[in-house]
């Protein structure tokens, strides 16, 4: 039998270890250039993710402020203009007809607002000072009712025909079911409300002429208004009290309304065709 040569170790030189070495900081290199390739890709897509969040909440801020915004406005508008606004129709006022509280056509203007009432509780016509309501000019209010005395003036060359149409704008809890409307025009009142309580629309209620409609609750004319002449306006509003649909449900209710005028239908029609 022949004995087996011994196998030969093999020597690990120093070169042999260098290159180990090397083989092994290769490995290590590309391990961690994956690593940065995966960890750069990961925080680009977190970044992105920042980036869209913040440009969202950005938007959502100007949205917030927008709306903010726009309630400060209508809440500007609703305490500077009241529950009774008198405004004239472009048309008009080029004609030069203005609106003052004072029967001077120099503190003319083309929008009024009549203060708010600031409390407002069932009263009845016989509670209100009927002496006095249509003596004092501009605001008159008094518990529980509004009062306000305007004048429309001709401060133009022309003379002219106009319409005026006191517009109900607003209501909450049926308010209007129960209120009561006067009008005084030179002197002469009238009273307007709504439909007597279940009963037909067409009648009005006992102590009351009938809402113009729905949405108005008067109109008025006046014809040949030449320059320099002017019209004496009070309107007064209430809750009647004797009015069966005055109940607990409309207490803190409103109704707002604008005194519009423009120039009369037949004038209108009469420029246009010619």
């Amino acid at each position: 039998m022949f004995n087996k040569k011994p196998k030969k170790e093999e020597q690990f030189t120093p070169s042999d270890l260098s290159k180990l070495r090397d083989k092994g900081d290769k490995e290590q290199r590309k391990g961690q250039s994956i690593f940065k390739r995966f960890s750069a890709r990961r925080s680009a897509q977190e970044l992105s993710k920042t980036q869209i969040w913040r440009r969202r909440g950005f938007w959502l801020m100007i949205a917030l402020a927008v709306i903010l915004l726009i309630m400060w406005i209508i809440s500007m508008l609703i305490s500077q203009y009241g529950d009774l606004v008198i405004s004239l129709e472009r048309p008009l006022r080029s004609k030069g007809i203005v609106v003052a509280e004072e029967p001077d056509p120099a503190k003319g203007v083309t929008i009024l607002s009549a203060p708010k009432v600031t409390e407002v509780t069932n009263i009845t016509y016989e509670w209100l000072p009927l002496e006095e309501l249509d003596t004092k000019d501009g605001s008159n209010n008094g518990k529980n009712y509004l009062c306000y005395t305007f004048y429309v003036i001709n401060n133009g060359t022309e003379t002219v025909d106009y319409d005026g149409d006191l517009q109900i704008k607003g209501v909450s809890k049926s308010m209007d079911e129960a209120i009561r409307v006067m009008v005084y025009k030179n002197g002469e009142p009238n009273i307007y409300g709504k439909h007597q309580y279940k009963k037909d629309a067409d009648v009005a209620e006992t102590d009351a002429t009938l809402f113009d409609s729905d949405t108005s609750v008067m109109k008025t004319s006046t014809e040949d208004f030449e320059p320099g002449a002017m019209d004496k306006y009070t309107v007064v509003a209430w809750v009647e009290g004797n009015d069966p649909e005055c109940i607990n449900d409309i207490m803190g209710g409103y109704m707002r309304m604008n005194m519009l005028f423009g120039i009369a239908d037949d004038e209108e029609e009469t420029s246009e065709a010619q």
